[in-house]
């Protein structure tokens, strides 16, 4: 299988080569991410400078291509320019730090993925709960065997899937929960400072996502160690509301 490996916190994350050396041992694989960090840009594109890509090896190993861009820039350009053949799967990951709740909203990774399912092609997102890597290797094994499953699992064209790992070795791990996205936020807040020519500034902060009443959240389901396993729809559409609003009579004038 041909897969386009990304993520959003740059081509030399471990996260990502982790979940390569898994996976190139299986498929041909092809490398397309960011040259730098770009954590939380969401599904953002880039118009107004030009995109560039160059060839990088990695530890005298094995090259991919590192583009000035975001997540969605990476996967337009390799699908569009950098691959000579569409890719069957594309992942994204493996992100340090869970990409749970309004988070998926936020998150480069996510980003990643749902942009290839909007070209029509399967696509995973892969995190995991803790920052750092210990962990890293063992979600690696686990998500590339869960990308064969899933192209077995025929998803619809525009459904990818958001996979969030619990910080844990394997063998503590509980199994692998079919979830939601949950719609509680986190706790934001800004500390407010002064720079030395005494103006304002803020550093934005976020607490951790938690309270969840119902056990079929994303992120009760990290909470209890299970691995959460949520299909996103690229159609935000609400289809309750919109059959609801299709009632009723909207006036206009002009």
């Amino acid at each position: 299988m041909q897969v386009l490996l990304t993520n959003d916190d740059g081509i030399y994350a471990p996260g990502l080569w982790a979940l390569y050396q898994v996976l190139a041992g299986q498929h041909r694989v092809h490398v397309v991410a960011p040259d730098r960090e770009r954590s939380a840009v969401g599904h953002g594109i880039t118009l107004h400078q030009p995109i560039r890509s160059h060839q990088t090896r990695i530890n005298g190993g094995p090259t991919g291509f590192a583009v000035n861009g975001t997540p969605a820039d990476c996967v337009k350009l390799g699908l569009a320019e950098l691959l000579e053949t569409p890719p069957e799967l594309v992942v994204s990951g493996i992100n340090p730090g869970a990409n749970v709740g309004v988070n998926v909203n936020y998150s480069g990774t996510v980003a990643a993925a749902k942009e290839a399912a909007m070209a029509g092609i399967p696509a995973m997102a892969v995190s995991i709960t803790a920052p750092g890597d210990r962990h890293m290797k063992d979600a690696a094994v686990v998500a590339a065997s869960l990308c064969l499953q899933m192209m077995d699992w025929k998803l619809p064209t525009g459904t990818f899937l958001n996979v969030n790992f619990p910080d844990l070795p394997r063998e503590r791990i509980r199994g692998v929960r079919w979830s939601r996205q949950g719609a509680n936020g986190s706790a934001q807040h800004f500390e407010k400072r002064l720079d030395p020519r005494n103006r304002t500034y803020y550093w934005q902060g976020c607490d951790a996502q938690g309270g969840y009443d119902r056990p079929d959240i994303d992120g009760a389901a990290l909470q209890e160690n299970y691995i959460s396993i949520t299909p996103i729809k690229c159609d935000m559409t609400d289809y309750d509301a919109l059959n609801e609003l299709a009632r009723r009579e909207v006036s206009i004038s002009f």
